[in-house]
């Protein structure tokens, strides 16, 4: 039989029941109404929607710790039972007696992004504008990261699965670099969209993740008989830039990049600074001019009315690629082993046996953490030595 309304008590305009199944399956809407709330005498704010047409929903009505009454959805009555809507309520009533509120959390969980969402959102405008080797991060994002965790939201990608992920790719074969890697790129968004503020990222997935050793960071540095060797092959070189590039790369220690792409403009001869306007870091960086490099630049030749300090001669452009005058000026040394960044880390050697420190170094090559560094911190053993003896030869212990 329908609901008899007579039944039913009033306080406020607010219909409250014994709600039980029977009532449920029974309740009604009057016709002149659009809807009908039935609220229950058992527990405070529980509550039964009756639409007009038929259709039947449970909620709770609460305030939450603010004073500001919210209604929070629990579920509809065709697929909740009266006593499993009843136990929701309850369990929803107890989180907010602990002062939770279960309808922001609602909205919050609902506004949290996939990964797709917030990388083609939020992550790749961001990159694009601030790291210059961001088509590099969207290579490992097209190939590693979105194809597993893309479709989830933030707050369902697990420390478990990102862990599964990085063993994965080594099992495949990748590099121990690329597995790393790929786990330092999630860690990173993770670490942005906290800071940006976005729901879901509260826990990093990628936090606390051991990473795999890496045995690839082979250091060669050039003898001063290879020097000599080298010099005779890159002046012989068809290229004929070749030979500023590789003695102004030796004698800056700058990244090859940011010399094929300076600028005459980037060059202060009196104060004799190189100042590269954005370095991989993303800041500018100063590199001090010595004698031998202040002497270099007075010999390279000038186009008229080109910015660059060495383009390519047939375009005036900088060279999208030196690599063929190069490895054919290292073959033509018997040096095939040796790669242009090798000059860079030559120079480092330079420094460091000439005695300056680490922080020295560390400024003119222009890394960012101080552990980049250390890899050169075994070729002062010597210069260490040397300064031991010294410190012994001023004792006249006999």
């Amino acid at each position: 039989m329908p609901l008899n309304l007579h039944t039913i008590t009033t306080k406020k305009t607010m219909p409250k029941i014994a709600l039980d199944a029977t009532v449920v399956k029974t309740a009604t809407c009057p016709a002149n109404k659009i809807r009908l709330d039935l609220y229950d005498t058992a527990v405070t704010g529980f509550m039964l929607e009756v639409r007009q047409g038929g259709h039947k929903t449970y909620y709770l009505r609460y305030r939450n710790a603010r004073g500001t009454q919210k209604q929070y959805r629990i579920g509809d009555a065709k697929t909740l039972t009266f006593a499993q809507a009843k136990n929701v309520a309850q369990r929803l009533k107890t989180r907010i007696l602990l002062g939770e509120d279960p309808f922001a959390q609602k909205i919050s969980t609902r506004s949290v992004p996939t990964l797709a969402d917030f990388v083609a959102n939020y992550f790749l405008p961001y990159i694009k504008q601030y790291k210059r080797g961001w088509k590099t991060n969207l290579s490992m994002l097209n190939n590693h990261i979105l194809p597993v965790f893309g479709a989830l939201f933030l707050d369902e990608i697990t420390l478990k699965a990102v862990m599964t992920l990085h063993t994965t790719m080594r099992d495949k074969g990748y590099a121990a670099v690329t597995c790393n890697n790929t786990v330092i790129m999630v860690r990173y968004m993770f670490n942005l969209a906290k800071k940006w503020g976005f729901n879901g990222a509260e826990n990093n997935p990628a936090s606390g993740i051991t990473l795999f050793e890496v045995n690839n960071q082979r250091e060669r540095y050039l003898t001063k008989s290879e020097l000599n060797q080298l010099k005779d092959a890159i002046y012989l070189s068809d290229n004929t830039q070749l030979k500023y590039i590789v003695i102004l790369l030796l004698f800056t220690g700058c990244r090859k990049r940011e010399l094929l792409d300076a600028k005459w403009e980037h060059f202060n001869v009196d104060l004799r600074v190189w100042r590269i306007p954005t370095s991989k870091s993303g800041k500018s960086r100063y590199v001090p001019l010595s004698d031998a490099v202040l002497k270099t630049l007075e010999q390279i030749p000038r186009f008229d009315n080109c910015p660059y300090v060495l383009p390519n001669p047939a375009t005036q452009r900088p060279f999208n690629s030196i690599y063929y005058s190069w490895n054919t000026a290292r073959h033509r040394a018997g040096l095939p082993d040796v790669r242009i960044h090798d000059l860079r880390h030559s120079f480092a050697s330079f420094l460091v046996n000439a005695g300056r420190s680490l922080y020295e170094v560390q400024n003119i090559l222009g890394h960012s953490q101080l552990s980049t560094t250390q890899r050169y911190a075994h070729l002062s053993q010597k210069t260490l030595v040397d300064a031991a003896n010294a410190a012994a030869d001023a004792v006249d212990w006999t």
